[in-house]
Parts: C-alpha cells; sequence; structure tokens
C-alpha cells in the first residue's frame, strides 16, 4: 500500500465504486503483515514514499521469498540488498519473477520507477573498482527509490586528473554519494569542489592498517570539508535512503 492506492481507494469508497467491505479486506493487512518469523511493514511507503527493503544477509531463501512475495501481494516493489548469487538462484526457484544485479548484490521484483520530471540527479561517485559493490549497491538502490541516476567510478585520489576532468558531472548533480575504501579522502576533495550535499561511504576496501573500513570512516568523519555526511561502513543502501530524501526535499517534489 502506497499513497497513490490508499487515495484510489478512499476516493473510491467515496464515490460509490469500492465498497466497505472491500476496503476493509484492503486495508486488513495494514500497518503490518505477521509471518511468524517476521512483521512485514505494509505502512512504510504511505510513511516514508518507498516500501520496506529486506536485508538479504542472514535470511534463508524461503524466508526473502515469503516477505517478498507480501509485498509483490500488496502491490509494491520488493527490493533485497546484501544478496548473494548462490542465495539469489535459490530464491529465483521460489519467486521467478526475481531480478539479481549481481553488481551491486540486489535482487528485485519490478521495475525502477521513473523519476519525476523536473527531478535532480543523484551522482554516484567510486574511488576504485574494488568500491564498485558498495557503489552499485547505492546507485541501484536509489534507482529503484525513483531517482535519476549518473554514475562516476574510478576517479580515487590516486589520480585526481581524472576527478577535475569530470567538473561538468560534478556540478550538475543535486547530491552526490562518494564511495571509497582505504584512506577514505575522497569525499573530502569532491565537497570541497561542489557546492551541493555530499554523503560519504566508507568501504572495507584496503590493506590491514584500514581496518576493514575504519580508517576510511575515520577520514570522513573529520573531513575538512563542509557539506560531507557520513553512512556506515559499506552502507550504501543507507546512502541511497538518504540521497532520496534530499533530492526530494531539493527538487520540491511530492512523495507520490
Amino acid at each position: 500500500m502506497d499513497r497513490v492506492r490508499l487515495h484510489q481507494l478512499l476516493t473510491g469508497v467515496r464515490d460509490g465504486t469500492v465498497g466497505v467491505e472491500e476496503a476493509l479486506a484492503a486495508l486488513r493487512t495494514l500497518p503490518f503483515e505477521d509471518l511468524g518469523f517476521a512483521r512485514v511493514d505494509h505502512h512504510r511507503a504511505i510513511r516514508k514514499g518507498f516500501p520496506e527493503v529486506i536485508f538479504g544477509q542472514g535470511k534463508t531463501a524461503p524466508q526473502i521469498a515469503q516477505i517478498a512475495q507480501c509485498l509483490v501481494a500488496q502491490g509494491q516493489q520488493a527490493l533485497i540488498t546484501r544478496l548473494d548469487e548462490a542465495k539469489a538462484q535459490e530464491v529465483r526457484v521460489l519467486l521467478p519473477a526475481l531480478r539479481y544485479y549481481p553488481e551491486g548484490r540486489l535482487g528485485a521484483v519490478g521495475e525502477p520507477p521513473l523519476p519525476p520530471q523536473g527531478q535532480g540527479i543523484v551522482l554516484v561517485v567510486a574511488a576504485g573498482t574494488a568500491d564498485l559493490p558498495v557503489a552499485e549497491e547505492a546507485a541501484l538502490s536509489a534507482q529503484f527509490m525513483g531517482n535519476r541516476v549518473e554514475r562516476l567510478y574510478d576517479v580515487g585520489v590516486a589520480g585526481l586528473h581524472r576527478l577535475l576532468g569530470s567538473a561538468e558531472t560534478l556540478h550538475a548533480a543535486t547530491v552526490l554519494v562518494v564511495v571509497a575504501g582505504m584512506e577514505g579522502a575522497l569525499p573530502s576533495v569532491v565537497a570541497g569542489l561542489v557546492d551541493k550535499p555530499v554523503i560519504a561511504v566508507p568501504t572495507s576496501v584496503g590493506y590491514g592498517a584500514s581496518f576493514n573500513g575504519l580508517a576510511a570512516l575515520l577520514a570522513m568523519l573529520n573531513s575538512c570539508a563542509a557539506g560531507v555526511v557520513v553512512v556506515n561502513i559499506d552502507n550504501g543502501f543507507g546512502a541511497a535512503a538518504a540521497a532520496t530524501l534530499i533530492n526530494r526535499l531539493t527538487c520540491h517534489q511530492p512523495r507520490d
């Protein structure tokens, strides 16, 4: 259930084209549906503008498939993050409509919605090729949340001319998600070049003293550039969610 479907349902009741019992049946699973092992939040699309997302890591294929089926039965998208390829194959046996995006470790039922006219650009910037799984999680999640998304990859500070050669792309974005491991310097550099919000995503990429992304996280938290906010290590999805909210507010787009 989302704002559009709820509005149509209530309008139908008002106009007499939808019966009260039919409306009650449609609303029966609000605000959540209890599956025993999970309580699926069907109300989230109304509150947040996007349905509940399934975190695939740690869940079994049958659990993922059942939650996804519940979402789809209510006319919602099903988006699954942290889904490895082997588990995706198991889920597809139970849910043939599943589409898998190995580059971002995402599964989805349904197509990304078309962004509203005039909406701004979410630009996902990645330091190195090793950062692409997290960058693609961010880019694909942002697309499924209804954003216009562009990508600028392999522009880390070891070859700064690659980033500076894309100045026009940087300035055209409404909000930037900047993904980097190692020493995590790229978000500070980008934020020093643009007058837009920068969401920094540290990755667990790096040698021993990177401490699985802790060094990049601390570097980003200590950025000297104004306008940098930081999400957790490898949290591309969280960055996409934040970028979506900023993009909506900046462009004055209604959630529906």
